[in-house]
Protein backbone atom coordinates (compact mmCIF):
# COMPACT_ATOMS: atom_id res chain seq x y z
CA UNK A 1 0.00 0.00 0.00
CA UNK A 2 1.56 3.20 -0.90
CA UNK A 3 1.99 7.05 1.01
CA UNK A 4 -1.75 8.45 1.88
CA UNK A 5 -1.99 11.71 1.80
CA UNK A 6 -4.86 14.12 2.78
CA UNK A 7 -5.32 17.42 0.50
CA UNK A 8 -7.91 19.92 -0.79
CA UNK A 9 -10.11 18.29 -3.20
CA UNK A 10 -12.37 20.31 -5.58
CA UNK A 11 -15.37 18.23 -6.92
CA UNK A 12 -16.37 19.09 -10.38
CA UNK A 13 -18.75 17.98 -13.19
CA UNK A 14 -15.73 18.00 -15.62
CA UNK A 15 -12.59 15.43 -15.74
CA UNK A 16 -8.90 16.87 -15.67
CA UNK A 17 -6.36 13.90 -17.32
CA UNK A 18 -3.18 13.54 -16.41
CA UNK A 19 -1.41 15.84 -19.26
CA UNK A 20 -4.58 18.34 -19.66
CA UNK A 21 -4.89 21.58 -18.77
CA UNK A 22 -8.05 22.81 -17.27
CA UNK A 23 -8.59 26.71 -16.72
CA UNK A 24 -11.25 27.82 -13.64
CA UNK A 25 -12.75 30.72 -12.60
CA UNK A 26 -12.90 30.49 -8.73
CA UNK A 27 -15.13 32.89 -6.55
CA UNK A 28 -15.98 30.93 -3.22
CA UNK A 29 -14.27 31.98 -0.26
CA UNK A 30 -13.01 28.12 0.44
CA UNK A 31 -11.59 27.71 -3.01
CA UNK A 32 -10.35 31.18 -2.98
CA UNK A 33 -8.50 30.15 0.42
CA UNK A 34 -7.57 26.70 -1.04
CA UNK A 35 -5.84 28.50 -4.46
CA UNK A 36 -3.54 31.04 -2.22
CA UNK A 37 -2.37 28.60 0.10
CA UNK A 38 -1.35 25.88 -2.98
CA UNK A 39 0.45 28.85 -4.78
CA UNK A 40 2.24 29.58 -1.75
CA UNK A 41 2.73 26.41 -0.72
CA UNK A 42 3.66 25.31 -4.51
CA UNK A 43 1.44 22.08 -3.54
CA UNK A 44 -1.31 20.81 -6.09
CA UNK A 45 -4.86 19.65 -4.80
CA UNK A 46 -7.15 17.10 -6.65
CA UNK A 47 -9.71 17.34 -9.14
CA UNK A 48 -12.53 14.75 -8.79
CA UNK A 49 -15.73 13.92 -10.53
CA UNK A 50 -18.83 14.38 -9.00
CA UNK A 51 -22.09 12.20 -9.24
CA UNK A 52 -25.03 13.43 -10.46
CA UNK A 53 -27.40 13.68 -7.67
CA UNK A 54 -31.49 14.72 -8.09
CA UNK A 55 -31.11 14.90 -4.38
CA UNK A 56 -29.37 18.04 -3.11
CA UNK A 57 -28.33 17.14 0.06
CA UNK A 58 -26.67 13.82 -1.26
CA UNK A 59 -23.22 14.67 -2.23
CA UNK A 60 -20.81 11.64 -3.83
CA UNK A 61 -17.91 11.14 -6.10
CA UNK A 62 -16.15 8.98 -7.77
CA UNK A 63 -13.64 7.53 -6.27
CA UNK A 64 -10.32 8.14 -9.26
CA UNK A 65 -9.28 12.19 -9.79
CA UNK A 66 -6.31 13.55 -10.80
CA UNK A 67 -4.06 15.80 -8.85
CA UNK A 68 -4.29 19.74 -10.31
CA UNK A 69 -1.12 22.00 -10.85
CA UNK A 70 -1.74 25.61 -10.65
CA UNK A 71 0.72 26.94 -13.47
CA UNK A 72 -0.66 30.67 -14.26
CA UNK A 73 -3.51 32.61 -12.74
CA UNK A 74 -4.89 36.09 -13.77
CA UNK A 75 -7.70 38.57 -11.98
CA UNK A 76 -10.60 38.81 -14.42
CA UNK A 77 -12.51 42.15 -15.39
CA UNK A 78 -15.11 40.41 -13.13
CA UNK A 79 -13.11 40.49 -10.43
CA UNK A 80 -13.15 36.63 -10.09
CA UNK A 81 -9.63 34.58 -9.79
CA UNK A 82 -8.63 32.88 -12.78
CA UNK A 83 -6.14 29.52 -12.36
CA UNK A 84 -4.88 27.44 -15.15
CA UNK A 85 -4.63 24.04 -13.79
CA UNK A 86 -2.37 21.04 -15.29
CA UNK A 87 -3.13 17.37 -14.26
CA UNK A 88 -0.21 15.63 -12.84
CA UNK A 89 -1.10 12.09 -11.37
CA UNK A 90 -3.92 10.38 -10.72
CA UNK A 91 -4.88 9.40 -7.29
CA UNK A 92 -7.51 6.95 -5.53
CA UNK A 93 -9.71 9.00 -3.05
CA UNK A 94 -10.00 6.49 0.14
CA UNK A 95 -12.08 9.38 2.05
CA UNK A 96 -13.52 12.56 2.04
CA UNK A 97 -13.89 15.16 4.66
CA UNK A 98 -15.55 18.58 5.29
CA UNK A 99 -14.36 21.64 7.04
CA UNK A 100 -16.21 24.21 8.71
CA UNK A 101 -15.53 26.79 5.47
CA UNK A 102 -17.17 23.50 3.37
CA UNK A 103 -13.63 23.02 1.83
CA UNK A 104 -13.52 19.11 1.06
CA UNK A 105 -10.30 17.49 2.44
CA UNK A 106 -9.28 14.26 1.03
CA UNK A 107 -7.57 11.31 2.05
CA UNK A 108 -6.19 10.17 -1.27
CA UNK A 109 -3.32 7.17 -2.24
CA UNK A 110 -1.39 8.34 -5.82
CA UNK A 111 -1.54 6.17 -8.31
CA UNK A 112 1.82 5.27 -9.82
CA UNK A 113 2.10 6.75 -13.34
CA UNK A 114 1.52 4.76 -16.69
CA UNK A 115 4.72 3.02 -18.32
CA UNK A 116 5.37 5.25 -21.32
CA UNK A 117 5.37 3.23 -24.43
CA UNK A 118 4.62 3.68 -27.65
CA UNK A 119 1.15 2.82 -29.06
CA UNK A 120 1.13 -0.41 -30.70
CA UNK A 121 0.99 -0.54 -34.69
CA UNK A 122 -3.04 -1.77 -34.62
CA UNK A 123 -3.31 1.91 -33.48
CA UNK A 124 -1.74 3.88 -35.80
CA UNK A 125 -4.53 5.07 -37.55
CA UNK A 126 -5.54 6.68 -34.10
CA UNK A 127 -2.15 8.42 -34.10
CA UNK A 128 -2.76 10.04 -37.65
CA UNK A 129 -6.38 11.04 -36.33
CA UNK A 130 -4.91 12.95 -33.90
CA UNK A 131 -2.11 14.51 -35.15
CA UNK A 132 -4.31 16.01 -37.71
CA UNK A 133 -6.95 17.32 -34.99
CA UNK A 134 -4.39 19.00 -33.14
CA UNK A 135 -2.81 20.51 -36.14
CA UNK A 136 -5.86 22.11 -37.21
CA UNK A 137 -6.82 22.97 -33.32
CA UNK A 138 -3.35 24.10 -31.69
CA UNK A 139 -4.28 23.23 -28.09
CA UNK A 140 -0.93 21.86 -27.32
CA UNK A 141 2.57 23.05 -27.97
CA UNK A 142 5.17 21.53 -29.91
CA UNK A 143 7.64 20.53 -26.86
CA UNK A 144 3.94 19.16 -25.28
CA UNK A 145 3.05 16.86 -28.41
CA UNK A 146 4.32 13.21 -27.31
CA UNK A 147 2.61 11.14 -30.50
CA UNK A 148 5.63 7.96 -29.41
CA UNK A 149 3.62 7.72 -25.56
CA UNK A 150 0.39 5.46 -25.63
CA UNK A 151 -0.06 7.06 -22.84
CA UNK A 152 -0.82 10.72 -23.69
CA UNK A 153 -2.42 9.89 -26.91
CA UNK A 154 -4.84 8.10 -24.76
CA UNK A 155 -5.59 11.01 -22.48
CA UNK A 156 -5.46 13.22 -25.52
CA UNK A 157 -8.65 11.36 -26.99
CA UNK A 158 -10.36 11.07 -23.78
CA UNK A 159 -10.12 14.66 -23.25
CA UNK A 160 -10.94 16.22 -26.57
CA UNK A 161 -13.69 14.25 -27.81
CA UNK A 162 -17.31 14.59 -27.34
CA UNK A 163 -17.74 11.64 -24.90
CA UNK A 164 -20.40 11.14 -22.26
CA UNK A 165 -19.04 12.40 -19.27
CA UNK A 166 -19.00 8.55 -17.87
CA UNK A 167 -17.18 7.68 -20.82
CA UNK A 168 -13.90 10.21 -20.03
CA UNK A 169 -14.48 8.67 -16.31
CA UNK A 170 -13.82 5.36 -17.23
CA UNK A 171 -10.84 6.54 -19.18
CA UNK A 172 -9.34 8.08 -16.37
CA UNK A 173 -10.04 4.69 -14.34
CA UNK A 174 -8.47 2.70 -16.69
CA UNK A 175 -4.24 2.11 -15.84
CA UNK A 176 -3.16 0.49 -19.21
CA UNK A 177 -2.64 3.12 -21.78
CA UNK A 178 -3.58 0.00 -24.66
CA UNK A 179 -6.48 -1.19 -22.91
CA UNK A 180 -7.86 2.69 -22.92
CA UNK A 181 -6.82 3.43 -26.74
CA UNK A 182 -9.21 -0.65 -26.88
CA UNK A 183 -12.08 1.33 -24.80
CA UNK A 184 -11.92 4.44 -26.86
CA UNK A 185 -11.69 2.92 -30.57
CA UNK A 186 -15.14 2.19 -30.83
CA UNK A 187 -16.15 4.99 -29.78
CA UNK A 188 -14.35 7.16 -32.66
CA UNK A 189 -15.30 5.15 -35.05
CA UNK A 190 -19.50 5.95 -34.34
CA UNK A 191 -18.04 9.50 -33.55
CA UNK A 192 -16.60 10.09 -36.94
CA UNK A 193 -19.15 7.82 -38.43
CA UNK A 194 -22.08 10.73 -37.24
CA UNK A 195 -20.22 13.34 -38.22
CA UNK A 196 -19.89 11.86 -41.43
CA UNK A 197 -23.71 11.91 -41.93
Amino acid sequence: MSDTVDLPIFPLRTILFPGSKLPLRIFEPRYIDMVSRCMREDTEFGIILSRESTDPKMFETYDTGTLAKIIDWDQGEDGLLGITTKGTQKFRLLELNKQEDGLNIGTIERIEREGDYKPIEHFNHLVVLLQAILDDVNIYGDDEKNFESASWISYRFAEILPLKIEDKQKCLEIDDPIIRLNFLEPLIKMIRESSQQ
